[in-house]
């Protein structure tokens, strides 16, 4: 009995004596702890953990496993108050930290304060847990361990024993701040020994412009926040709009303007989000007119918001909506961009004016246009092939539409690679059209080239069509075999294969080409004319004027004169 007196004596000693120890601030720091439930995507429980505030407007810090696969997470406050997380806003999977913001209810909350500093081998710590009771009971011992990571950050062994559900909690100095957050332990002494990354290396975690491909993002459902700069929230945005849902997106653009209500970008890029959402639903219409007038008021360069305003519209009547909404016409396009012009006179601003007259069918105005931003630096192969189709559709000379055009392609990077390519082919058609198929040929090949040799049917019977009349015979029956060879079905590529043949003497291949053709369609009427030509060559002329009859009977346009010059 003596014996159990004096071990009783000895544990209370020892309670005594550990809160004895205990430091005054434990009791008010420990209020910044909570419990963390996090679910998954079918709202079951995933899993449930602690956290801790670093702000008293809702910032706070955890570990990362717990919130990996969470589609939404709440945390329960030392008073059983229950609150929303709404954004994460930064993780590392390595060190098992995440950082994210709660909606906090009330205007602030308990927080702790992050050390400036690490503590050094053989100071003083302490484990706060998370306790809706107001004991002052934690867990103490020394750092056993400083680590370096990440540059200037720190991970620490600690000489004290983890009790459950003490993951995440957080750890603190001598001083009252917070230095660590408590890791699961791990190794052959758990008892005794547990670890902590850096809360100050939590507290480096951020979203970037490049978060969205961040894999330990990705992994956490819950909305994430933005980047803390405007530039790079920015170009988070640009590639949110890409890869993210129509709702996501839309959500960011929220979260964007709110966090930045004196940047237009938001304002104009909600706006464009708003006009696409109006091909299903019109009343976006006015969400996006309420944010581009609300771009106008914020706007500190007035010339670039009057361009994207001229833009948005531009684009907007380039698809020739049934009913125009309000005054978004051409002529108000053109209005925008003018007063930018006022203000600011940039070529992309002339190009833009050039593009608006052009579709508006003043050419004289659009060329005007397109020559001002030729003469500045702004010229490209975009600018002069703009000028090229506005010469064209003038009827201007062919040699006058062909010097823009060599313009254009002289600004391509030589070799033409295949983004560029295309111009290639414009200045081929316009070649042939002006009697240059031999020049029109080079632009073909050079096209053929820049692509891989990835080409269609099409393109084959084009260059066949320059071919011939490049007087390259082999080349256009090699091209127009390939066409027919790539698609089999389009009999007006097996005419043009029976015409080319009959046009350098093989009158039997070109017989035998059109009879397959009429015995697939009766009613092709080019197949007669063709087949009677042939048998105009063979000296066949009785057989040669029943297939004109046949030709002209099925309506045959081209067959009259052939009929009148033979028929006799």
């Amino acid at each position: 009995m003596k014996k159990i007196g004096i071990v009783l004596l000895m544990g209370l000693f020892w309670i005594h004596g550990s809160m004895a120890q205990t430091p005054k601030w434990v009791e008010k720091a420990k209020r910044a702890v909570f419990s963390v439930v996090t679910y998954d995507k079918n709202d079951k429980i995933l899993n449930t953990g602690n956290g801790f505030f670093v702000s008293e407007d809702g910032l706070a810090l955890s570990d990362y496993s717990l919130f990996k696969g969470a589609e939404r997470a709440v945390i329960i406050t030392a008073d059983g108050k229950q609150m929303p997380v709404s954004l994460i806003l930064g993780a590392d999977d390595m060190y098992d930290v995440v950082k994210f913001r709660v909606a906090i209810v009330g205007k602030k909350v308990p927080s702790l304060l992050v050390a400036g500093t690490a503590p050094a081998a053989g100071s003083s710590a302490w484990m706060l847990p998370y306790s809706t009771q107001k004991s002052i009971a934690c867990v103490s011992g020394k750092v056993k361990k400083v680590d370096d990571i990440a540059g200037d950050y720190h991970y620490y062994t600690l000489d004290m024993p983890m009790k459950d559900k003490m993951v995440s909690c957080p750890v603190m100095n001598e001083a009252g701040e917070v230095f660590g957050i408590a890791q699961k332990s791990f190794g052959m002494d758990t008892a005794t020994t547990c670890y902590a990354s850096g809360a100050s290396f939590a507290m480096s975690q951020h979203i970037s412009a490049l978060s969205l491909g961040d894999a330990a993002l990705k992994n956490i459902g819950i909305r994430k926040g933005l980047p803390d700069t405007e530039d790079q929230a920015l170009v988070y945005l640009y590639m949110a709009s890409s890869s993210s849902s129509s709702e996501d997106y839309e959500r960011l653009l929220g979260d964007f303007i709110a966090k930045f209500p004196d940047n237009a970008d938001g304002y104009l890029r909600r706006a464009n989000f708003y006009v696409v959402k109006a091909k299903e639903d019109a009343s976006f219409f006015d969400k996006a007119a309420q944010d581009m007038e609300a771009a106008q008021k914020v706007a500190k360069k007035k010339d670039d918001v009057l361009y994207n305003i001229a833009k948005l519209i531009y684009a907007y009547q380039l698809e020739k909506p049934e009913k125009t909404y309000n005054d978004w016409t051409f002529e108000t396009a053109l209005n925008q961009i003018r007063q930018a012009m006022e203000l600011n006179p940039l070529p992309v601003y002339v190009q833009l004016e050039g593009d608006i007259l052009f579709a508006m069918q003043d050419y004289a105005g659009a060329l005007a246009a397109y020559e001002q931003v030729n003469r500045s630096n702004l010229a490209s192969p975009a600018t002069f092939f703009s000028a090229a189709k506005t010469k064209e559709l003038m009827k201007a000379e062919s040699g006058e539409i062909l010097a823009l055009m060599d313009s254009c392609v002289a600004r391509c990077p030589q070799p033409v690679t295949a983004s560029y390519a295309p111009y290639l082919l414009e200045r081929a058609t316009m070649r042939v059209n002006a009697g240059q198929a031999r020049q029109a040929m080079l632009d073909y090949d050079g096209y053929f080239k820049a692509v891989n040799g990835q080409v269609n049917d099409l393109f084959y019977y084009y260059r066949e069509q320059a071919a011939l009349k490049a007087r390259q015979y082999q080349r256009a029956l090699d091209d127009i075999a390939k066409a027919v060879e790539l698609n089999p079905n389009d009999l007006t590529y097996q005419a043009e294969q029976a015409a080319v043949n009959l046009r350098v003497g093989r009158y039997d291949t070109a017989m035998k080409l059109l009879q397959a053709i009429i015995q697939t369609n009766p009613k092709y009427a080019e197949a007669y004319r063709l087949l009677g030509l042939c048998h105009i060559q063979l000296k066949q002329k009785e057989e040669a004027c029943k297939n004109f009859n046949k030709a002209k009977e099925l309506g045959d346009p081209n067959v009259d004169a052939l009929i009148e010059k033979y028929g006799k």
